[in-house]
Order: structure tokens, then C-alpha cells, then sequence
């Protein structure tokens, strides 16, 4: 009897958990806004005869997930361009440079979403993994030069928690690590890599369909 028991326990609380899970199949979108915060260290160019300083910017944000399997999404992440004013700082204490440029970084991201684990105020945390492409345009520099950044290719990572307030909607913080590091060219010349790698913090409403 005991044991049977306890199979009709565990059979029980794996129907419940697969009851609120995040079903296969569903559909959810995010709209909010993020802030980049790109890493204090970005680097040097012209031989190490400048450090980078590339300050942070926040926009518009949009992303779409498709749950594969019970809270487990595949995330696209969107937004309107980025601008970053990046600062070059001369070692040997001359003028700096200063210059700015806009940049896409979409992100494609799988992620297991922890729901129906009876977290305390149902909140439902989440994490994810995937890749990140970054595209820079519109690059400028104040000595007039033609600037060029490379497309950069890295891993990114993703935590969050959703808060529900309804059964199909939430509210969402988040955080994402990406790997961004580009090459950069000055009128045709390499002059160095410079490496962004920004922590992105966020905030959205969520709608699940």
C-alpha cells in the first residue's frame, strides 16, 4: 500500500507539473527595453597608442520565443539600432579622439524556462544560451578618417525572471552577457580589435499565445 502510494504521489505531481508547464507548441513575445553596458576594458588601437572608452545606450527591444518542448523556448531577440559615442584616450596624454557608431545586435537564444515548480508569488525564472550577431554602420570618427568595424559573432548568455499579473502576461527582468569583439580598420588600415562585451539589462511585458 505504501508503495503504491507513492507511485500515485509521483504520478500525481508529475501530471501537475506538466499541467502548468509552458506547453509545446506555444508562442510568447516580449516587448520592453534594454540597456547595453558595454565592459570598462575595451581595449587599445594604433600599436597600443590608444584605449577604447565606448559608453552604453538603451532602445527599444523586441523578442519572440517558440517553445519546442515543455519550458523549452528558442528566443530571437530584436531592436532598433543601438548608438554608441566611443572616446580613443591617447597614452602619452595628447588630445583624444572621439567617434560613434550604430550597431544591431540580434540574438538567437535556446532557453528552459523553470514553470510549474511552485516558485513563491508563482514567479517563473528562466536561462538560456545561444549566439549573437552584431552588425555596426553609420561608423564615425573625428578625424574625419573612414572607419570601419567589422560583424562580430559570439556566444551570449540569458537569466531572467517573469512575474505574472495575468494567466497569459508578465512582467520581465532580464540580463544577457554577449561576446561582441570587432576588428577595426582606419582608412583601409588594421589599427586593433576592440572588445565591447557588454552585460544588457532589460525590462518587458510578456504575452504568451
Amino acid at each position: 500500500m505504501k508503495l503504491q502510494s507513492l507511485v500515485l504521489a509521483a504520478a500525481t505531481a508529475l501530471t501537475m507539473t506538466t499541467a502548468f508547464a509552458v506547453p509545446a507548441g506555444t508562442w510568447s513575445v516580449a516587448a520592453g527595453a534594454h540597456y547595453v553596458d558595454p565592459k570598462s576594458d575595451n581595449g587599445s588601437v594604433l600599436n597600443d597608442t590608444y584605449s577604447v572608452d565606448i559608453d552604453g545606450d538603451v532602445r527599444p527591444t523586441i523578442s519572440g520565443e517558440y517553445f519546442i518542448a515543455n519550458n523549452v523556448g528558442v528566443e530571437l531577440l530584436a531592436a532598433i539600432p543601438f548608438h554608441h559615442d566611443f572616446t580613443l584616450n591617447a597614452k602619452d596624454g595628447s588630445a583624444p579622439l572621439t567617434g560613434k557608431t550604430q550597431h544591431l545586435p540580434p540574438t538567437l537564444s535556446l532557453q528552459y524556462h523553470f514553470d510549474g515548480y511552485n516558485m513563491p508569488m508563482n514567479v517563473k525564472p528562466f536561462v538560456g544560451v545561444g549566439v549573437n550577431y552584431t552588425t555596426f554602420f553609420k561608423e564615425r570618427i573625428s578625424t574625419g578618417g573612414d572607419l570601419d568595424l567589422d560583424d562580430s559573432v559570439g556566444v551570449a548568455g540569458h537569466i531572467g525572471l517573469d512575474i505574472p499579473f495575468a494567466p497569459t502576461e508578465s512582467f520581465r527582468i532580464d540580463a544577457r552577457y554577449m561576446d561582441i569583439k570587432t576588428d577595426a580598420t582606419l582608412d583601409g588600415v588594421d589599427i586593433g580589435e576592440i572588445d565591447i562585451s557588454p552585460w544588457v539589462y532589460g525590462v518587458a511585458f510578456v504575452k504568451q499565445f
